[in-house]
This record gives C-alpha cells, sequence and structure tokens, in this order.
C-alpha cells in the first residue's frame, strides 16, 4: 500500500485529473486541434481507476472488477469518440466542456469517486448481492451505450439516411439511449461500490448523480434536443416521433405514445425544456384564421 497525501486519494486524483487535461488543453491550443478533448475526459476515468488500483496494491476481487469495468468502458468510448470526430469533426456529447478543462476536470474526478473509494479501501466483505446487481447494471448500461452508438453511427454513414434523425435499432424505443445506458453503467458502479462504503463515505453518491444532471440538464439531452428541434420541428414525422418516443428510458412506442403529459414528466424525465425550442404546431384553425387575415389585408 502506498499512501500520497491522503488515504482516499482524494488528492492525487485530482491533480492527476488537472494535469492530464492541461496537456491536452496545450496540444489543443498550440495546434488548434480539438478532436482529442473527448478521448482525454474517457480515457481519464481509466487513469484514475488503474492508478488508484495500483497505489493501495490490495487487489481484492471487488476492485479489480471495477477497475476493469472503468477501463473497459472508457477505452471503448474513448475510441468511439475519436473516430466519430476524426469522420465527422465534432461529437456534441460534451460540448459544454470541452472549451473549459476546470469543467472537464470536475466531471472527471466526480464520476469516478465510487471507483477511487473502492480502491481506496481494503475490498470490503466478501461476495455481496450489491456485487452481482452493480455488475448486471453495468453490463446492460454498456451493451445498450455501445449499441446505440454503432447503429447511430452505421445510420449517419448511410448517404440515403443524410438530414435524417435517428430512429432504428434500439433509437425506436429511446431519444438518447446512449446516455440511458451511460446512466444505468455509472449508477451500476456506485451499487456494486457499496458492500465497502461506510458513513460518510455514502456521499460518493454525488459522482453518478453529478453525472445524471449533466446529462439532464447541462451537456446532454438539452443540447441534442435544441438541435433536433430547430432542423426538424417543423415536420410532422418529426413531431410524431418526439410525442411517442421516450427521451431517455427505453419504451415501446405504444406504450410511451398513450402515456398521459403529467406522467412522463414525472417518471419519464420529458422535462419541459426538451421543447422549448420546438416550434408551436398550427391547427387548421390558425391556418384558416390567418388565411381570412391576409385576405382582409389584401
Amino acid at each position: 500500500m502506498v499512501k500520497v497525501i491522503d488515504s482516499h486519494y482524494l488528492a492525487i486524483t485530482a491533480i492527476v485529473t488537472v494535469g492530464y487535461q492541461f496537456i491536452f488543453f496545450v496540444i489543443t491550443a498550440l495546434f488548434k486541434f480539438d478532436q482529442v478533448t473527448d478521448f482525454a475526459g474517457s480515457t481519464n476515468f481509466v487513469i484514475l481507476a488503474v492508478l488508484t488500483l495500483v497505489l493501495k496494491g490490495t487487489w481484492h476481487y471487488r476492485q479489480i472488477v471495477l477497475t476493469m469495468l472503468v477501463v473497459v468502458w472508457g477505452l471503448r468510448l474513448g475510441l468511439f469518440l475519436l473516430m466519430r470526430i476524426l469522420q465527422w469533426g465534432e461529437d456534441r456529447r460534451f460540448d459544454e466542456m470541452r472549451e473549459n478543462i476546470g469543467k472537464l476536470a470536475v466531471w472527471v474526478w466526480t464520476v469516478s469517486l465510487p471507483v477511487t473509494f473502492v480502491n481506496a479501501s481494503n475490498g470490503g466483505r466478501l461476495f455481496q448481492p450489491a456485487d452481482v446487481i452493480g455488475w448486471t447494471m453495468w453490463v446492460a448500461g454498456f451493451l445498450i451505450e455501445a449499441t446505440a452508438d454503432q447503429q447511430k453511427l452505421s445510420f449517419k454513414k448511410c448517404p440515403e439516411n443524410k438530414g435524417k434523425w435517428c430512429d432504428v435499432g434500439v433509437w425506436k424505443y429511446s431519444r438518447h439511449p446512449n446516455y440511458f445506458g451511460e446512466m444505468l453503467l455509472w449508477w451500476g458502479i456506485y451499487v456494486a461500490s457499496l458492500p465497502v462504503l461506510k458513513g460518510v463515505e455514502y456521499l460518493v453518491i454525488i459522482g453518478p448523480l453529478f453525472l445524471t444532471l449533466l446529462l439532464f440538464f447541462v451537456s446532454g439531452i438539452p443540447l441534442l434536443e435544441e438541435s433536433a428541434d430547430k432542423k426538424y420541428g417543423n415536420l410532422g414525422a418529426y413531431r410524431h416521433y418526439k410525442k411517442t418516443t421516450s427521451p431517455l428510458i427505453l419504451l415501446p412506442r405504444g406504450v410511451y405514445g398513450y402515456l398521459p403529459k403529467w406522467c412522463k414528466t414525472v417518471f419519464l424525465f420529458e422535462f419541459p425544456l426538451y421543447s422549448r425550442n420546438l416550434p408551436q404546431e398550427t391547427t387548421a384553425w390558425d391556418r384558416r384564421n390567418s388565411k381570412k387575415s391576409q385576405r382582409s389585408i389584401d
């Protein structure tokens, strides 16, 4: 075991995160090349997980498993985002943080807290139900996110889909299945960390909570909803898609489309801000009145 500044490795992980992000910030500033920023964000998680595992040196199965889960997620997402950005020039997943290394560093450090605390512990009790539940949540979330990313990539590569919104595969059941998968897998990591937590350590719940709030209200869903509404908001087919497709949790359209508005808002996260840029729908009555007004003017 190596103790670096504090026993929970909070300081060393913060220093490493800021330093790692600063290196990529310098690269971006010098070469005017910000395509690596998202890659730097996702791989930063890998560095923190492996670093804390090695520093503690306990090698408890719970530490090894959670570290490997973060490594697999981080490398998969990092390589995918790098490939997307090199092909298309951008990925809007982290737009709000890309130009601010402070925001990006806070995001990485905070979301990593459950793994950091597990790796800084002695591994906790023997096998617990929380382990199975957490790992299962991670597997489900990982598969959903990876599948959604690949399906959207294939959709956008097809020339005949140019100018269309993606509504194939898992995208038929959620407008943002990749975000649903990402939230689910990080909440799974938190659940799997519960057997080692005690007292104030349970506050590491701010990790997945921070990620959830970020995607709900800052850099995730709001940005993409705004962009899609501005592009397709006047199309009837798109408005129907939005009314009948869940914003996050995967649900059949036949179920979601018939739910009352209050139920969608309270239980399925269909917040009003996701439609604030949607052009107001005109009715036949509005169109008739508009024509009458035009004739009176003429």
